[in-house]
């Protein structure tokens, strides 16, 4: 096949696509409005439920909605009809997905549904259908055509349900309230959790780990303190060990410069006073925020006396995965 025809093919499809999710605009109405009031309203759990390619839609569905603050799960409807209806209680809701609104499968277990006295929202693309006949509310979903130049494969359609799942999901979690503290929590193995859950305290070095050396010490004494707590720094403190400044690797280098004798210069004298510091209560991503502006490997952590109570650098930042 011929690269432009490929290309027409291509474009073809993501216009079709396009031209299904935008007439999706028109339906977001009174029932939209009343599915999302409803689900809210749910004192259980969202059910969605498809077959085939709807429910692989579906699956994905119940995901953006649990992760968004609506607790939600996929059960299967052939599986429903055999012992998984136990899944379903009466406080929750269903959402049930078909592009036909006749799937054998999700219309077999309506009359159960109905006896238990759970809510039926349908997601389809014939309102005439018997799904959408029997639903508390219909959202409808149909589109002109597939993008599948044979008419059959599901492709516009499923964009559609897709995006107006993603409607309804986004529609909730602003009603929520849903902060991405929240989105964080519902992801706590993902870079945003990490980010947005992970404190200093909970990366930082601490106790003896945390490299220290007092006004009074000499060049080559902060050296050997810098070498073997290997954060490539030290802190500079007081007798009440508050932070009066920090020796870096980078000091180190002005100092060999400066011809001072290590052994018998103060490290007070050539230390960078003040320094960047951070709290140990704050996000870890501001450390990495700090480490980015200031083009610096390192921080202090001090507490609101002023006082060393840890320190870290990039690397620690890098192991936990904040960057």
């Amino acid at each position: 096949m011929e690269k432009s025809a490929i290309l027409s093919l291509g474009r073809a499809v993501i216009e079709t696509e396009a031209a299904a999710v935008t007439a999706l605009l028109e339906r977001i109405d009174d029932q939209f409005v009343s599915a999302c009031r409803s689900m809210l309203e749910c004192k259980g759990h969202i059910i969605v439920i498809g077959v085939g390619k709807s429910g692989h839609v579906a699956r994905k569905i119940a995901a953006t909605l649990a992760s968004t603050g609506t607790p939600a799960f996929f059960v299967h409807p052939a599986e429903a009809g055999h012992g998984d209806m136990g899944m379903i209680k009466r406080e929750d809701m269903v959402l049930a997905i078909s592009n036909s609104g006749e799937t054998a499968e999700v219309n077999g277990i309506l009359h159960p549904m109905k006896r238990l006295g759970v809510k039926l929202i349908a997601m389809t693309g014939n309102p005439a259908s018997t799904l959408a006949r029997h639903a508390d509310i219909h959202i409808e979903v149909s589109v002109k055509q597939e993008a599948c130049p044979l008419g059959l494969a599901p492709t516009s359609s499923t964009t559609a349900v897709m995006v107006m799942g993603d409607a309804l999901a986004v529609a909730l979690l602003e009603s929520r309230g849903f902060t991405r503290e929240d989105f964080a929590r519902s992801h706590p193995a993902g870079q945003l959790g990490r980010k947005l859950l992970l404190h200093i305290r909970d990366i930082m070095h601490s106790g003896p780990d945390v490299p220290r050396v007092r006004e009074e010490a000499t060049i080559s004494q902060t050296i050997m303190e810098v070498t073997r707590k290997r954060l490539g720094m030290s802190a500079i403190v007081d007798a009440d060990d508050k932070v009066s400044g920090i020796y870096t690797d980078g000091d180190l280098r002005r100092t060999l410069d400066s011809g001072l004798d290590p052994h018998t210069t103060p490290v007070s004298q050539v230390m960078t006073r003040g320094g960047k510091f951070i709290g140990p209560d704050a996000l870890a991503v501001e450390a990495a925020q700090m480490m980015e502006k200031y083009r610096i490997q390192g921080l202090l952590v001090i507490d609101d006396d002023n006082r060393l109570v840890g320190a870290l650098n990039f690397q620690d930042l890098l192991k936990a995965g904040v960057v």
